[in-house]
Parts: structure tokens; sequence; C-alpha cells
């Protein structure tokens, strides 16, 4: 059997609520601002430079496989402001060499709030990738890869033939994630855990030059990748598409490394890509995988405390769920479109309070000065909102 790289990257941004004071509420319901300048920062910085070398190695390397997952909201961005982005994602599709993932359209956390608006959101996703890119996703990814015992079996209770998590040490134990598993309580769909360690030198540590092993060279790469081989053939990569040129800017010579490294990968003739079905096809599952607590790929905890660790995270979502009966009964478009926007995860980890270094990280992605701020805005919106619902009934 030969060595095999599953690269899986995440497409997403959010739209963000904006500086909304509290005499604003009933006056004002424009509630995002600042997404346009984001989107094309990085649209410049890393969409369209990594777009265009993935669309290269396609070309350029017959071995060469991925797979993306796009959430609704950032499809809706580019279509807006950089439509070019949607061509070169369809012409990557169109490769038959990129395949495609389902996920909520929102980007939302909805499975451990509600499960009804959880299914419309992957329904509405189905839709749109279909719509789009004219195919239907096998594999599930949640939001943030939060995963579970129950959502595996819900996902194939769905109708997916596989699903994505995380590979942490406290849940696998002895087990690599390094292989095709099995979900407890399911039949037929299929796990493939994140090989974390691998992924995150990319994502996070390649340009830290406090690392021991920084630099981080395709030689030293390949060399971890070989020798992680041997606890089992399938290395799981995955990471946020912003790995490339936004989290790790192109000074740091994170394209040069990527295309050195494919280049490389494809020249061994032990050695392929694989998509995520392709992988998960590619064998028998190696044994079953437990997962009766949440588990995320985010933060030292890998759970769900970067949204719900605190009162105020608590306090906001379930007061925003809240609202789905009278927000979905009065018809409005409009005000569906803004709940829905407001139920994306990056409002609860923008309130997150956590120190140390998982708080820089929270701090990095914030638009707000902290997560007060980020409450205090959030909450005056969601007033907001409940008002335009109550006035729709009257």
């Amino acid at each position: 059997m030969k060595k095999s790289v599953v690269l899986y990257l995440h497409m997403h941004q959010p739209f963000r609520v904006c500086k909304y004071s509290v005499f604003d509420v009933g006056l004002k319901s424009d509630y995002f601002e600042g997404d346009k300048e984001i989107f094309e920062k990085v649209t410049d910085k890393s969409y369209r430079p990594m777009l265009a070398l993935l669309e290269k190695c396609l070309n350029e390397q017959e071995g060469f496989r991925l797979s993306l997952s796009i959430t609704g909201m950032f499809v809706e961005q580019a279509q807006e402001w950089a439509p070019d982005i949607i061509e070169c994602i369809q012409r990557l599709v169109a490769t038959g060499r990129c395949e495609l993932l389902a996920e909520t359209y929102y980007h939302t956390l909805a499975f451990f709030y509600n499960r009804q608006e959880f299914e419309d959101e992957v329904r509405m996703h189905q839709q749109m990738i279909k719509d789009l890119f004219g195919v239907e996703p096998k594999v599930f990814r949640n939001t943030e890869l939060a995963y579970n015992d129950d959502l595996a079996k819900w996902a194939e209770d769905f109708g997916f033939t596989g699903i994505l998590s995380e590979g942490w040490d406290k849940i696998l134990g002895w087990q690599s994630p390094n292989w095709v598993y099995q979900p407890k309580g399911c039949e037929k769909i299929r796990l493939l855990t994140k090989n974390y360690r691998l992924s995150d030198d990319v994502a996070f540590r390649f340009s830290d030059k406090s690392w021991v092993e920084y630099p981080l060279t395709v030689e030293k790469y390949i060399d971890w990748v070989n020798s992680d081989t041997s606890r089992g053939p399938l290395i799981n990569l995955f990471m946020d598409f912003e790995t490339f040129g936004e989290h790790q800017w192109e000074d740091t010579g994170i394209f040069k490394f990527f295309a050195e490294f494919v280049r490389r990968w494809c020249s061994d003739s032990d050695a392929n890509f694989l998509t995520v079905s392709e992988a998960i096809s590619s064998m028998d599952a190696k044994g079953e995988v437990s997962m009766r607590e949440t588990v995320t790929w985010a933060d030292t905890e890998r759970d769900l405390t970067a949204w719900m660790g605190n009162a105020m995270q608590g306090e906001a979502m379930s007061f925003v769920y809240r609202l789905m009966p009278s927000v979905l009964e009065s018809g409005d478009e409009t005000l569906i479109r803004d709940w829905r926007r407001l139920l994306t995860s990056d409002h609860a980890y923008y309130m997150c309070t956590k120190y140390f270094n998982d708080g820089d990280v929270h701090a990095y992605f914030s638009p707000y000065d902290s997560p007060y701020d980020a409450f205090m805005y959030y909450m005056n919106v969601v007033r907001d909102l409940r008002f335009r619902a109550e006035k729709n009934h009257e």
C-alpha cells in the first residue's frame, strides 16, 4: 500500500457584527460591516495566490489531489467581491481531483443547539454546492471539526459515507490517526482523523522563529511524513485555507514550501495524494473509535470551550436560538438571513476569555478590543433582531 497524503483545506469568512450600540436598537438594522475590506485583503494575500498554486499543481502533477470545504457565507462574499475565486474553484472541481465536502451553510454549531436548524443548513449547503459546482458531497465535516458519536450516527443516517474529526491523543490513545476508522454505533460511515502534529507544523509553527525546529524545510518535513507512515499509511493534513498567505505570509516561503512538497511527494513512486473519499474507500476500517464527548480542532483542550466556555457565550447563544420560531414564522427572508448570520460560530469565539496562547489566538482573529465588547455589540444586535421579529407579528 502506498503512503498517502490526504490534504483537506477549509474556506470560510464570517459576517462580522459592527460596533452596534444600545442606542441603535430599533433604529438601525444594518448589523455587519468591514467584511468587504477584510475579504479583499485575504483574497489578495491567500485565496488568489493559493488557488492559482493549487491549479498549477493539478495541471503539472498528475498524482496531486485535494479536498475543500467552503461555507455558504464564503461563497456569498466571493460572488459579490471576487467572483474569479468561484470560477477558479469550479475549474479545480472540474478536474475530478478536487473533492468538495458538506458542512453547515452558515458555519454554525447548530448540531448542539437545534437539530432542525442544523439539518436545514446542511441541506442549504448541499444545494449550493450542487448548483455552483455540479457535485454532491459525500463526506461531512462539522463546523470547527466538532465531532462526537452522535454526530457520526446522524451523518450515517443522513446518507454520508465519511466524516472528519480531530485526531486527539486523549481520545485515540494507542490508536494512530493514520488509518480509516469506523465510528462507534455506526455500520457504513467511515471516519478520518486529523494528524494534528504534522498539520500544525505547517498551519501554526511554520514561521515561528522560537520553534526548536525552525526553519521547516521540505526535506525535513518529508522525512517527518515518511517516518509517521510507520504508524499507518494515511497522513491526514487538515488545516484552514488561510494558512497559506494569511496566517503564514508569503515572505515566510510558505507557497514555495507547499509547491516543492507537492512536487517531491508526487515524484515518489511509493507515495500519492488522495481525496477524502478516495482515502475512505482505499482500505477497510482499522477499528472502532468512540468520542462520547465532543472533540474539536481548536485550542489546547480540543473541546467546545472556545465557543461555550463562559457565561457570556452561553447567554448570547441561548438568546439568539430562542428567537428561531418567531424569526422563521415571519417569512421575512432578510430577517431570517440576518438571524442565521448571527448563529455563525465566530461570534461566540470572539467572546472567549481564555488566557495565554489560546487567548492570543482568539484575540488575533477578533475584530473587537475585548471579548466583552464582542458580547455587548452582539447582544444589542440580537435585541434589535428580536424587535424586528416582534414587529413582523403585529
